[in-house]
């Protein structure tokens, strides 16, 4: 299992419903890719005040490299990676084996 995880600062001017569309298009995207086996995603509510302008998370876990290898360059990652573009400030991707 590969973890692939997105911690995203999004522009000022990102609308929450811009940025509502886009995470309900990360999770639908399980769906649409085989080798993805769970994604989740959630705004930053911790108290530490350490996030660094970083507001969410996205946590997608494949089943292998495999997977996420396949997923990298699929036409629906491209097409998550296009929503996202114009509304990102910035974004960190880390990814590891479980």
């Amino acid at each position: 299992m590969i973890r692939h995880v997105l911690l995203i600062k999004f522009k000022q001017e990102a609308s929450t419903v811009d940025i509502a569309t886009l995470m309900s298009n990360f999770i639908a995207v399980k769906d649409k890719i085989t080798g993805i086996d769970t994604v989740e995603w959630g705004e930053n509510s911790s108290p530490e005040q350490k996030n660094k302008g970083y507001t969410h998370c996205v946590v997608m876990t494949f089943i292998d490299d495999a997977a996420r290898d396949f997923y990298l360059p699929h036409p629906d990652h491209e097409i998550l990676k296009a929503q996202l573009g114009p509304i990102l400030e910035d974004i960190i991707v880390l990814d590891y084996a479980l």
